[in-house]
């Protein structure tokens, strides 16, 4: 222990501002290995009836003698807020609100913002009115309206009246939108200038600002209305001579946003063109705001996250350590439905228990005709759901796309059942039975593509997330038509 706290103190030490919100990402796990350790510590401390033992007889004891505490809060102070979110995800609930008190204050709004929404429901459940409202009021307006959901409507009336005029007005403007909307997400801190304005004049203006806006790349060139008429890059600004005007050099082909798009297309639109930050506009081109790229890449993670769960019936992201009734509404439903499809599976199998019993081998060999089946499904699935999420697919080429997965799963059937059908004949001696195993795998491979496209464009159709419970709706389809292709065919053709 003493050693992982003296590596640990000597990379982070000492704990100034610039090493406070210097990126410890790499430090993390360490940090969590001795917060655990820590906390080990603050149990095994002397008791009551202990603590007039002398020091030496306490050690012996196996108890230590700092106050861990104390050492809690040096480490917590040397990490960047999102490592602190960090160690808090991967606290227990007692443990996780006992670091959480630990925290200075100050850094609470921007913890707040890097945890995930289901740990985040229990660190503000643990925080009085009064400690919440000065968290939020510490953050950006697009910041707060990000936690804005998450908080008691009486806090966020109180920072909401505490707020400037145009700020409070901007925040509401925030929260009126949908949450996948990238007026939910955009940002109001950004520079504008005149077209008519020199370079020299904007410089000037740059070096009278304490500090740029994060994720600055550009500055927007709005007219006296406020419409927007292009945007001037940092390079252009750098490498153009002084009395050069903003209306020469700006770039009037800038990609624009409306607040009311959805952020997935906005999400494909930064990755296309490698943008750093959009400009965001109303109905009458009037700037309202930008997109940046860290806000795009939370949506992209959170989208991701999303469908992985998805996939496997999870509704929601799930604090890892949350109640057990919790996590059991959260996994119950699907898993529910698994086990009717899987029974429904088992039922098909024990229609054919005549042919099993003649044929006893036909129960090692069915388990992998299903098998493939369902693998070569969520290959499928997999790349579909992909394309609907990029929305590649559209009338004019589904004919062609289904065509050619159905090619690309027949070619892979015939090598895969041929392979199978010499297995089957290797443990068998039967020929027969390894064409029936050739065939059944080649058919249930196309049963698994077909499945593995219809489900999640079905969905899509229905207005439903593709990835919602698809594997356990392709696990049953091959599974069941795995069953009765196989010992189908082999009772028709083997007995």
């Amino acid at each position: 222990m003493d050693e992982l706290n003296d590596n640990f103190k000597s990379e982070n030490a000492p704990p100034t501002s610039e090493a406070r919100h210097r990126l410890e990402t790499e430090h993390a796990a360490q940090a969590l290995a001795l917060v655990y350790t820590l906390l080990d510590w603050e149990e095994a401390k002397p008791s009551k009836s202990q603590s007039h033992l002398p020091q030496d007889e306490q050690e012996s004891m196996g108890k230590p003698l700092i106050n861990a505490n104390i050492e809690l809060r040096w480490v917590l102070e040397g990490l960047h807020p999102a490592d602190v979110a960090y160690v808090l995800e991967a606290l227990p609930l007692e443990e996780r609100l006992h670091v959480w008190g630990l925290v200075n204050p100050e850094y609470d709004g921007e913890i707040l913002l890097e945890v995930s929404d289901s740990v985040r429901e229990t660190l503000i459940a643990d925080m009085s009115r009064q400690e919440l409202v000065a968290a939020t009021e510490s953050l950006d307006t697009d910041e707060i309206a990000e936690l804005a959901d998450d908080l008691p409507r009486e806090v966020v009336e109180e920072v909401a009246e505490n707020l400037p005029l145009e700020e409070r007005a901007q925040l509401r403007a925030v929260m009126s939108y949908p949450d996948d909307s990238v007026g939910s997400a955009m940002d109001f801190e950004m520079l504008t200038v005149r077209a008519d304005m020199t370079l020299e004049l904007v410089l000037q203006q740059l070096r009278a600002m304490d500090e740029l806006p994060k994720q600055i790349d550009q500055i927007f060139v709005v007219d006296e209305a406020g419409v927007l008429q292009g945007s001037l890059s940092l390079e252009r600004i750098l490498i153009n001579q002084p009395n050069v005007l903003v209306a020469d050099v700006m770039r009037d082909d800038v990609l624009q946003l409306n607040p009311l798009d959805d952020m997935d297309d906005a999400a494909q639109a930064f990755e296309r063109y490698d943008l750093m930050s959009a400009p965001v506009v109303d109905t009458q081109n009037r700037l309202m705001g930008r997109l940046t790229i860290d806000e795009v890449v939370d949506a992209i993670r959170e989208q991701g996250e999303s469908e992985v769960l998805a996939q496997v019936g999870l509704k929601e992201e799930q604090d890892i350590f949350s109640s057990v009734p919790n996590a059991v509404r959260n996994r119950a439903p699907w898993l529910l439905v698994n086990l009717f499809t899987a029974g429904t599976a088992s039922y098909v199998a024990s229609r054919f228990d005549g042919t099993v019993q003649q044929i006893v081998v036909l129960a090692f060999l069915m388990s992998i005709v299903a098998g493939i089946g369902g693998n070569s499904g969520n290959q499928t699935m997999t790349l579909i759901i992909r394309a609907l999420a990029l929305g590649q697919i559209t009338g004019a080429n589904l004919s062609d796309l289904v065509r050619k997965e159905l090619a690309v799963t027949s070619l892979i059937g015939i090598g895969g059942g041929l392979i199978a059908a010499i297995f089957a004949y290797t443990i068998s001696g039967s020929l027969s039975l390894g064409l029936v195993m050739m065939a059944s795998m080649f058919i249930n491979m196309l049963v698994g593509a077909g499945m593995g496209m219809l489900v999640p464009m079905v969905r899509e159709k229905m207005g439903k997330d593709p990835a919602v419970g698809s594997s356990v709706l392709l696990t049953f389809a091959t599974d069941t038509m795995g069953f009765l292709i196989f010992l189908g065919l082999a009772t028709v053709f083997l007995l």
